[in-house]
């Protein structure tokens, strides 16, 4: 007989999960009265700088300015058992001087998917850029165990 629990993924595990999904929910703050801010996005994932770039329509103004806010975003499989990487830490602006060279690098190495989740074609929508470089980053999978 078998039981299923849940476990944590090393580092090489998380980097597979994330080499190979395209598409999470990314959770916003707002005020402490509020729930948070939450949007499916697509997403691509920068193994040499364990950076999350993300390409967000400009139409839903519920976000507000997003550039400093701390956000946490997760991802998610299943291939017969589950598994989820769970990032946090700040959003970035991509044009900020600051980070303006270091993310073009990073855009280099990403593919960011166009999902359509807004009812018009992607080439009509207009997109902003941000990354998340996590101060956390931790994976969970489903493992089966003996009883």
């Amino acid at each position: 007989m078998t039981d299923t629990e849940s476990v944590t993924m090393t580092d090489d595990e998380c980097e597979a999960l994330l080499g190979r999904t395209a598409t999470g929910v990314l959770s916003l703050t707002t005020a402490a009265d509020e729930p948070p801010h939450t949007l499916p996005v697509s997403f691509g994932y920068d193994s040499v700088t364990s950076s999350f770039y993300f390409r967000l329509a400009d139409a839903d103004s519920q976000k507000g300015e997003l550039a400093g806010r701390p956000a946490s975003f997760v991802t998610y499989d299943h291939d017969g058992t589950y598994s989820s990487v769970v990032a946090s830490g700040t959003l970035e602006s991509t044009t900020d001087d600051e980070t303006a060279t270091e993310a073009l690098a990073g855009f280099e190495r990403v593919t960011i998917p166009y999902v359509d989740i807004h009812g018009e074609p992607p080439a009509e929508v207009e997109f902003t850029f941000y990354r998340l470089v996590p101060d956390e980053l931790t994976g969970r999978k489903e493992a089966t165990t003996e009883l």
